[in-house]
């Protein structure tokens, strides 16, 4: 468990599957993700999420508010699946529309690196999003991410004519971190 001034990242429980369900669905939230899930696509991501978590120690956790304990989206780390990020600490968030503009991504992805640093062996965080996504990107830039142009790409999970496909990649060298 990760805890910061306002947020708890944990372990996913059975419970938070319809939360979650309710945030994955929104239009808003899965706009620059991809189309929003179901109940059952929900529950299949989270035990990916937690079978990640068993086999490497981390991935994304579920984010909760520490002052009223309600499931507001996940921030964590995982070990990236394809290039540019394949095998590399990746971080991620997504939270609930209605907690948009609080500072909440900064501060949960802030903790998510902290503990990254201070329990992985890799000198460098990754972070990836469709090149679009502005809000994404003014996160990784606050917490201190670079962006890495040469590493752009098209996400291979994503079909050639959704306009979701061209990403872009953001580096944190645990160097700049300790500067930070």
């Amino acid at each position: 468990m990760i805890e910061t001034a306002r947020l708890v990242m944990r372990s996913w429980r059975d419970e938070d599957v319809v939360p979650f369900q309710a945030i994955c669905s929104d239009p808003d939230v899965m706009a620059t993700i991809g189309a929003p899930l179901d109940l059952p696509a929900t529950r299949a991501l989270i035990e990916r999420v937690k079978a990640g978590e068993a086999k490497h120690g981390h991935g994304f956790w579920a984010l909760e508010r520490r002052d009223d304990a309600r499931l507001i989206g996940w921030c964590g780390v995982v070990r990236g699946d394809m290039a540019p990020v394949n095998d590399k600490v990746e971080i991620g968030w997504r939270l609930a529309r209605d907690c948009w503009g609080f500072g909440f991504a900064t501060e949960a992805a802030r903790g998510a690196v902290a503990w990254s640093f201070a329990n992985l062996p890799d000198d460098e965080i990754l972070a990836i999003t469709w090149q679009g996504n502005a809000r994404s990107r003014a996160v990784m830039e606050r917490i201190g991410m670079e962006y890495c142009p040469d590493l752009d790409f098209d996400h291979p999970k994503i079909a050639v004519d959704n306009p979701l496909r061209p990403h872009v990649t953001y580096s944190l060298a645990r160097s700049k971190w300790k500067i930070i």
